[in-house]
């Protein structure tokens, strides 16, 4: 089974890229803040930068190989392609092409240039010249943050095929959590230069370890001050607010609330939820079928037809409810 194991270390600026993974078949994610470390471990497991440690690909020693001798498909953020070669000649740079043009659907843009071709078409070319070189590993930086958001979609289904497909070991590096957990079958959060958690999408949001994880996986977090209530946890945020978690805190806890978990409705409805926050809307945004609803400190996530039937404007004043279940809680 194909394998990737490293362990890197890389001095930066600020602080050392130390980074140790192990993975097989599969694609991992590496997600985290700009100026993590994230595009420059892709360019260590390439060669591209001096690095201190291993890395060790099906059980080969790679560590002290240039990066000629490194059997790595590369597709960089800008997808670097050649303007002045066609798309067919720009795949043949990386190697043999043979059937890469049929399988990733551009074999009627052989003869075009770059600058003819959309975003998504620009990213299969590139990633058709990384195949060319026929990888033992697959490394991609932001391959779909130059993609507009309509564009955005098709191509990332078309990209988590292709690498179920390859069956390679895979890292993508990305800033975007839906862009990682549609790619991935693991995640892992890159914070200055360490990886502070790796698993799949859905234990990150079910147990972030840090309140970075949680904001990043798309999570409210609400700082506040927790305390033994009964059975459940409350919390009091810095308004005076009190919210109620069934996790154990206590002392200084961020409180994670997803915004899917989270229902908006004119008036405190008579329901299971047991907290309940009054706050006047500050913005409502749609996002595909899904409208993005802020108000106070808290973002929910309802359906078009949803938001359609609150007449939800800017300035309403409504009543955010959610479980005890659905409050995840961090110490500080």
């Amino acid at each position: 089974m194909a394998s990737l194991r490293l362990d890197v270390t890389v001095p930066l600026r600020d602080f050392d890229l130390r980074v140790a993974l192990e993975t097989g078949a599969e694609t991992v994610a590496v997600v985290g803040p700009s100026g993590a470390g994230k595009s420059t471990l892709l360019r260590a497991v390439a060669g591209l930068v001096p690095a201190r440690g291993s890395v060790v690909v099906d059980g080969r020693d790679w560590t002290h190989l240039p990066p000629e001798r490194r059997a790595v498909g590369f597709v960089f953020q800008d997808y670097a392609l050649f303007p002045h070669l066609s798309v067919l000649r720009n795949i043949a740079f990386g190697g043999e092409p043979g059937d890469l043009l049929e399988r990733l659907g551009i074999a009627h843009l052989a003869q075009a240039r770059p600058s003819e071709l959309s975003g998504g078409e620009r990213q299969r070319v590139a990633l058709a010249r990384a195949l060319a070189r026929r990888p033992e590993v697959l490394l991609l930086d932001e391959p779909l943050s130059s993609l507009d958001p309509h564009t955005r979609d098709g191509v990332r289904a078309e990209l988590r095929s292709t690498l179920r497909e390859l069956a390679l070991p895979a890292l993508v590096v990305t800033h975007d959590f839906l862009d990682a957990a549609a790619l991935a079958e693991r995640v892992g959060v890159l914070v200055d230069g360490a990886l502070v958690q790796v698993g799949r999408p859905d234990e990150l949001i079910a147990a972030p370890v840090s309140q970075f994880v949680a904001r990043f996986a798309g999570g409210n977090v609400l700082r506040g001050r927790a305390r033994r209530d009964g059975s459940l946890t409350a919390v009091e945020l810095p308004d005076r607010a009190v919210i109620l978690s069934t996790d154990d805190g206590d002392g200084d806890v961020a409180a994670i609330v997803y915004p899917w978990d989270v229902t908006l409705a004119r008036t405190q409805p008579v329901d299971s939820a047991q907290n309940h926050l009054r706050a006047p809307v500050s913005s409502a945004v749609p996002v595909a079928n899904r409208v993005r609803v802020t108000l106070g400190p808290l973002t929910a996530e309802l359906s078009a037809d949803s938001a359609a039937r609150l007449q939800i404007r800017e300035g309403d004043l409504l009543v955010a409810s959610w479980k005890a279940t659905a409050t995840r809680l961090v110490p500080l």
